[in-house]
């Protein structure tokens, strides 16, 4: 199906790009994995382009115990390089499950953060969807919702939010960089994303025209040596999740005295399993306690139609992803 035309602009400069991108109905080009699909499927409708892969947003720095990922960086050098999978396996191992290499060969780390919900009600045209043409309703309530949320959602919406990058940078209480032109500012990863409530078609916080430059994780080495990404889904490659379970765990003398897990396949945005955290916290290192954490892990779920299985499907993959990470407890 043949869609409208858009202009294309390639930006010379981050400033080019923030001048371009804050026009009506403009939207930035990075690798275009998700852009150009979203274009073909009728579910984005920019009059201009502003292409931005040119611009100097792609350094990799480890520094004072801090990762700086560029926001063009492209996933597969994110994955490949030695530093990353040394101090933060996590991220190397979420890319990892991610899409397929020849896609990790073009995606960026800003683009993969931004990419917009998979649910086939907002891919597909002539469903009710309010992500896409707000107060039609949501078409997934009364139709097939196995994909979709347990938590966030909402009756305006039960999509889930694709990224497996996204999920590890969650537990790691990663930063995200942005400009608009009149000045940067810095949000926490759970700051970045908008639950659904009546306003499902806003997925961020990010102003029309803010550009993310760069995403930072300070203190994550702390759980190299104990860190874990565990995808369960339908096939064994290039395929979402149905629950995904990133976990890490920093144990001193036998005890964890710190804890991260976040969910993925399971709400509108990396879900982070605070009470799963605050079990293990302070605990001795033994299944038991997984075990425990892995129970808390269902904490306020609120399944759909067809979805009820994923709460024991998170319960499992937790308990696995802890024994993972716990050695020989």
């Amino acid at each position: 199906m043949s869609r409208e035309a858009f202009a294309y602009r390639r930006a010379a400069d981050v400033a080019d790009a923030l001048a371009e991108g804050v026009q009506a109905n403009a939207a930035f080009l990075a690798g275009g994995t998700d852009l150009l699909p979203l274009w073909r499927a009728g579910a984005l409708a920019a009059e201009e382009v502003v292409d931005i892969s040119r611009l100097p947003l792609s350094a990799l720095t480890v520094d004072a115990g801090r990762l700086s990922l560029g926001a063009l960086a492209r996933l597969s050098d994110v994955a490949a390089h030695p530093e990353v999978r040394q101090r933060y396996p996590l991220i190397a191992a979420a890319i990892e499950a991610s899409a397929s290499g020849q896609v990790r060969n073009m995606a960026t780390v800003g683009g993969n953060l931004l990419q917009r919900t998979r649910c086939a009600f907002f891919r597909g045209e002539g469903f009710a969807c309010n992500k896409r043409r707000p107060d039609s309703g949501c078409g997934a309530l009364t139709g097939e919702t196995r994909q979709h949320a347990i938590f966030g959602c909402s009756r305006a919406c039960v999509a889930t939010h694709p990224s497996d990058l996204a999920v590890a940078l969650a537990a790691l209480d990663a930063e995200v960089e942005t400009d608009a032109g009149s000045g940067g500012r810095r949000l926490g990863l759970a700051e970045l994303y908008r639950l659904p409530a009546d306003s499902p078609d806003r997925d961020t916080e990010l102003a029309h025209g803010e550009l993310i430059t760069a995403v930072h994780v300070s203190g994550g080495e702390r759980f190299a040596s104990r860190s874990s990404y565990l995808k369960v889904r339908d096939r064994a490659s290039f395929e979402f999740a149905l629950v995904s379970v990133a976990a890490a765990l920093e144990v001193q003398g036998g005890v964890v005295v710190a804890a991260r897990l976040a969910a993925g396949g399971v709400a509108p945005r990396p879900w982070r399993l605070t009470a799963s955290e605050a079990a293990l916290t302070g605990a001795k290192l033994d299944r038991s306690i997984f075990a425990a954490a892995a129970d808390q892990a269902r904490e306020g779920a609120h399944p759909v139609v067809d979805n009820p299985f994923k709460i024991e499907l998170l319960r499992r993959a937790v308990l696995r992803a802890l024994e993972t990470v716990g050695g020989e407890a």
